[in-house]
């Protein structure tokens, strides 16, 4: 079966109609592509065995790799994370909402599948507005892992998606993005900070961030 395609106005006066639309399909355990302020990524309820599943199988991803979530506002994070040492907090004041993925210490009710036995979680609290009114109308944390073939390069049209995981649900057709790198990610276990994943914002400025 064809993916359901959403058309997203370019200057969004349709988002809330599509954002209900998204979010009663995230209900139903349908994963879908979407925009974000980087690439377009994979967005299905993360409490969902199912749905977390199939992003695993259309990625080709080893079980080995957790998979990120994408929140719309802080409220959100304490459904996901046990605490936020305070370098998060100086990170979270400094980059969010922006393309800095962290990675927590994950609450015991978060699924396995999702940390991929490691028992933390990336998160990151999207600048894309579209992406904040999902998780808003959603009212929970989105998956956010990259919509592509596991190590592949990102996707960043419909196009490009419908070619190299035609096996989604839906997308939410954005337009073609036109983001350098994606998310930088890092790690604030134990309140130490360590790079994981540089991206579009500098190690460097990160690290700078936190002497200010």
């Amino acid at each position: 079966m064809n993916p359901i395609i959403l058309k997203l106005a370019k200057d969004l006066s349709n988002i809330n109609k599509i954002a209900e639309e998204v979010a009663s399909y995230l209900k139903e355990d349908k994963v879908g592509a979407i925009p974000t302020e980087t690439f377009y990524g994979l967005a299905a309820n993360p409490f969902s065995e199912k749905a977390v599943k199939k992003i695993f199988y259309l990625k080709r991803r080893p079980p080995n790799k957790p998979i990120p979530l994408l929140i719309g506002n802080l409220k959100q994070l304490s459904l996901i994370v046990k605490d936020v040492p305070p370098l998060a907090e100086k990170l979270i004041s400094k980059f969010w909402p922006g393309p800095l993925t962290i990675i927590f210490k994950a609450k015991e009710s978060i699924p396995p599948l999702l940390t991929a036995n490691t028992g933390t979680i990336g998160v990151r609290l999207s600048s894309s507005p579209v992406v904040k009114k999902l998780c808003e109308v959603f009212k929970a944390p989105i998956t956010g892992t990259s919509a592509n073939i596991s190590e592949g390069a990102p996707l960043r049209s419909t196009e490009e998606i419908l070619n190299k995981i035609p096996e989604v649900d839906f997308v939410l057709n954005g337009g073609k993005l036109q983001a350098k790198a994606p998310s930088t990610v890092v790690s604030v276990i134990d309140n130490k900070l360590s790079l994981l994943r540089e991206g579009i914002i500098p190690f460097e400025k990160v690290k700078v961030s936190l002497l200010l």
